[in-house]
């Protein structure tokens, strides 16, 4: 099961309005942190994306407000030898404690991604990764991890935009490696491993949401909006989009051949119970 967000471009989306939304939804965001604390939950998001797909801004938006001491942001970097042919006990090691919540900025599907793209892992690496990443989240489940995976999707002319604006940053240039713009010249390539993990790692226990990119506020507020509707916690309060943003949750099933899209989510909630395998 794939969860896609097919959002448009909202040109009544001021800063007014977002600083607005987004107030909103961190505030809901806090009383989940609370509810995890109290109830000694674990969470586990993990944001995926290419380079410059906003996963890093993402994570300080979520985190503006929370309380510093029960969530922390995983960010592995490369891995080590012993490491590589290790592959989920690395990972294992960041899930997070009971009364946390993790962000991780890249996770251990970049040997899904990143990897065989660039040549850091080997067939056999990679083969093994695929059939063992669903039954290792399984576990984890039944330990009591929540995890909700998020996957950032641009268009390759706003990425290329977007490594330009950082090439000539005073501020934000150290953000640009030679590999960065090498994955630029790889973009076929990563859209075939992207598709290929979409369609083997996304069971109806945990599938990737993906949410359009290319304007990162809606992006934002979005996979903002998403986490704090799946997610039960006290307090809640039903989040209903505000007026600019009716159709940020864009929900579509496909039952019997027939696709029914721009359903909100309680539509999707009911309606995915019946839906067509993908």
């Amino acid at each position: 099961m794939l969860i896609t967000f097919n959002q448009k471009e909202y040109q009544k989306l001021n800063d007014k309005s977002y600083q607005l939304e987004k107030r909103r939804l961190q505030i809901e965001l806090l009383k989940l942190q609370e509810d995890v604390i109290k109830n000694k939950r674990r969470i586990c998001i993990v944001l995926e994306g290419r380079d410059t797909a906003g996963k890093s801004s993402a994570y300080k938006f979520f985190t503006q407000y929370l309380i510093p001491k029960n969530f922390k942001y995983v960010n592995l970097g490369i891995p080590t030898k012993w490491e590589s042919s290790h592959w989920f006990q690395r990972w294992k090691s960041v899930i997070p404690k009971k009364g946390e919540i993790a962000f991780l900025d890249r996770s251990w599907y970049t040997r899904a991604l990143t990897e065989p793209v660039m040549g850091y892992c080997t067939e056999k690496q990679y083969r093994d990764f695929m059939n063992r990443v669903i039954p290792w989240e399984q576990n984890l489940l039944d330990d009591g991890v929540e995890i909700i995976k998020f996957y950032f999707s641009l268009s390759k002319a706003q990425q290329k935009r977007r490594m330009k604006a950082r090439k000539h940053s005073q501020l934000k240039y150290w953000k640009l490696s030679p590999n960065d713009e090498r994955v630029l010249t790889m973009w076929d390539a990563f859209t075939l491993y992207k598709e290929q993990m979409f369609e083997g790692t996304s069971p109806d226990f945990s599938p990737w949401i993906v949410i359009n990119a290319n304007n990162k506020m809606i992006a934002r507020l979005s996979a903002l909006r998403y986490l704090l509707n799946q997610t039960d916690y006290e307090q809640k309060k039903l989040l209903k989009p505000l007026a600019w943003s009716r159709n940020i949750n864009n929900y579509k099933v496909l039952l019997e051949g027939v696709e029914f899209s721009n359903l909100d989510y309680e539509q999707y909630k009911i309606l995915s119970k019946y839906m067509d395998d993908e």
